[in-house]
């Protein structure tokens, strides 16, 4: 007898990181340690580890679109976090490969590595726009808001202003997480920004919620944007509630930082250990 499926299961579309401290590698650990069942579908392989990022291939678009139809025409897929997409090639493909999923879409908008490696070709942002248009929760950071906003991101002020530009202008966007991390960095606290459409016919009836926690000092952060999205990815699954997946990630991510800063095993901005909040 089969038994009855219990944990949500989720798919994650990244790009791979061989050091297991971003990508694919930091999605696989985030979701499965909080009670969901990952399935992966790999955008490109990158050299990379706590140093920086030497070099990336991205995978064929066409081998992309298939990973991802082998994992949905079999598992009930109720959440795609979709991180790394290298290419305007690829971001068609999984375009493509998600046009009837009706479930959400978590888009972590990956354009460079924390190290500064442009991981999407800058002539090539413009591609983003089909997985823009097809996502219901965006969680980009600081620079990836100044990009796809095309305003300037100084303070939380101007990412609230650019945060709904975005939900004014993408109708199939809820919610919107904004990574305070490298904004107002002077700063000796953190805000996380959550604005939330709460009306689908009136775009300015938003939501807002802010998260402040302290700026901790670590050498082991290297994962951070990657593991946010896919937390927030499982405590939605789990609750189907923004604010408090949210709420629930922030809290997730400030613990796993704290965690992992008394460890070090690499030579540079070490990897967050998520074995540590099993």
């Amino acid at each position: 007898m089969v038994p009855k499926q219990t944990s949500p299961c989720l798919l994650t579309i990244a790009g791979s990181d061989p050091s297991g401290g971003a990508g694919i590698q930091a999605d696989l650990k985030t979701m499965s340690s909080l009670g969901c069942y990952a399935a992966a579908a790999i955008t490109a392989l990158t050299c990379q580890n706590s140093l920086g990022v030497s070099a990336v291939s991205p995978v064929e678009p066409q081998i992309v679109h298939d990973q991802i139809r082998a994992v949905l025409d079999d598992m009930p897929i109720s959440h795609i976090k979709i991180g790394m997409t290298a290419s305007a090639e690829i971001c068609a493909a999984i375009t493509a490969a998600t046009s009837n999923f009706n479930g959400e879409i978590v888009f972590d908008p990956v354009l460079r590595a924390s190290s500064g490696q442009l991981l999407q070709d800058s002539t090539d942002v413009n591609g983003l726009t089909p997985l823009l248009q097809r996502s219901t929760v965006l969680t980009p950071n600081r620079f990836e808001l100044e990009i796809l906003s095309g305003l300037p991101v100084a303070n939380l002020q101007q990412a609230r202003q650019a945060g709904k530009k975005l939900l004014s202008t993408l109708p199939l966007l809820r919610a919107l997480c904004i990574k305070g991390g490298h904004l107002c960095e002077e700063e000796a606290e953190i805000v996380d920004l959550l604005l939330v459409r709460t009306n689908a016919t009136d775009l300015e009836d938003i939501e807002e919620e802010c998260q402040y926690h302290p700026r901790l000092k670590t050498m082991n952060s290297h994962g951070t944007g990657c593991t946010f999205a896919s937390a927030f990815t499982a405590f939605h699954a789990r609750s189907n509630n923004y604010v408090e997946a949210f709420t629930r990630t922030v809290i997730y991510l400030a613990t796993l930082l704290s965690e992992s800063r008394a460890l070090k095993i690499s030579q540079g901005n070490g990897p967050l250990l998520h074995h540590l909040m099993n």
